[in-house]
């Protein structure tokens, strides 16, 4: 691999992956990650960590918790997923993307391997940051799992702590049909005698995960079950309010484990998250006059508390800019739009894009209307185009609908 550019393109088209082109991307076991694992040397072994799983949440949460780890002076790694611009978003250290050169070394070292073993997208970006926090001596990173938990190619690690924010129904297709059978994939991150802390007391998933956590011997926290003083966080959604008290009730959890977080490491942690981090993409305020928010919301349950903030904001007319992919089941989230918003229907540019004809037929059947657009720019300009300064512009439905508009 000559050029950082080739080495991603390399990963992005060799290999099958989840974010671009579905559910063939998918693979049901770790074994894959496992051998990678040996190949590297164990570097999952050679960090402490925290590992966190949820169907919303879990990226706000883990970047909260890096944050104040940061400020509290230790060396902190970041492991997300997905990204928005750069694909080197998804692996930091103290808030500083992996550079390009590591990037491509490790590719370059590792191709052979990877090629022979076919390895998805997800293992090698896997294998890419745990060998990257190993060789340079993170005092703790923070792990998001992808999707799931259970078989999730992030769950190699033996965790500090384990953190499951929330249940929804999202990716029932991989991971089972109701709440109960996606909070068992979630809970396959417990381990033994690892305490876990739940973002979410729900009637048909505590049960699951109060079992998991007998079964492996671990002492289980729910984050409702505690009170904090009112800190603050530039994190600004209201739906911030639940990942707030989560991370606040992992950071508890961290410090009677023998973490050392002061007061002042803690409140300067939670005020600078997006500085420290680079975290994007949530309730994003990208321009005044007219307002335009961007949201990588994309499940039912994410879109209701945005939505819910969406009609507080004070305009004289909304316009929507939506843009989703092809699996997505639309009769759980197009019913949640409001109807007297005007729609600029596109079509990301991924190949699991939904068309943007369809969508706006779609949308037509929830009394959703506008114009269709061949790109989430074309459909952004014409929301802009059209808004006055009064005006409210909101951009999402997708992660790949955010990032194409920031």
């Amino acid at each position: 691999m000559k050029t950082y550019q080739d080495t991603v393109d390399w990963m992005f088209q060799q290999l099958p992956m989840y974010q671009r082109i579905g559910k063939q991307a998918f693979k049901k076991d770790l074994s894959n990650t496992l051998k990678l694992a040996e190949h590297l040397d164990h570097p999952e072994s050679k960090f402490k960590s925290i590992h966190v799983a949820g169907t919303n949440g879990k990226g706000s949460v883990s970047h909260m918790l890096a944050s104040v780890f940061q400020s509290a002076g230790f060396k902190t790694g970041l492991y997300t997923s997905p990204h928005l611009k750069d694909f080197r978003e998804r692996i930091r250290i103290d808030g500083k993307m992996i550079s390009q050169e590591k990037v491509i070394s490790f590719i370059g070292e590792n191709q052979i391997f990877l090629g022979q073993n076919r390895l998805s997208f997800f293992e090698m970006t896997v294998g890419m940051a745990f060998d990257y926090f190993a060789n340079e001596k993170v005092d703790i990173a923070i792990i998001e799992t992808g999707m799931g938990g259970r078989l999730d190619s992030t769950n190699i690690i033996t965790p500090e702590l384990s953190v499951i924010t929330n249940i929804g129904l999202d990716h029932t297709a991989f991971l089972g049909e109701d709440l109960g059978a996606i909070a068992f994939e979630k809970a396959g991150i417990i381990k033994e005698e690892i305490p876990v802390v739940i973002g979410e007391k729900h009637i048909k998933t505590k049960e699951v995960f109060r079992k998991s956590a007998k079964e492996q011997n671990s002492k289980i926290y729910f984050a409702q079950d505690n009170s904090f003083p009112k800190y603050q966080t530039d994190l600004k959604g209201s739906y911030q309010k639940k990942n707030l008290r989560t991370a606040l009730s992992s950071l508890k959890v961290s410090k009677d484990l023998g973490w050392e977080i002061s007061e002042e490491a803690l409140i300067n942690g939670l005020q600078n998250v997006k500085l420290h981090t680079g975290l994007q993409g949530r309730w994003d305020v990208i321009r005044e006059k007219p307002k335009v928010i961007c949201d990588t919301a994309h499940n039912a349950e994410g879109l209701k508390l945005v939505l819910k903030q969406l009609k507080k904001e004070k305009f004289q007319q909304l316009h929507i800019v939506l843009g989703v992919v092809n699996d997505k089941d639309l009769s759980t989230i197009l019913p949640l739009f409001p109807k007297e918003a005007r729609y600029y229907f596109s079509k990301p540019d991924v190949p699991r894009g939904l068309d943007s004809i369809l969508l706006k037929n779609s949308a037509s059947n929830y009394d959703l209307e506008g114009d269709n657009y061949e790109s989430v720019h074309e459909a952004f300009l014409a929301a802009e185009e059209e808004a006055l300064d009064e005006d409210v512009i909101f951009i999402g439905g997708s992660n790949f609908t955010v990032a194409e508009a920031l």
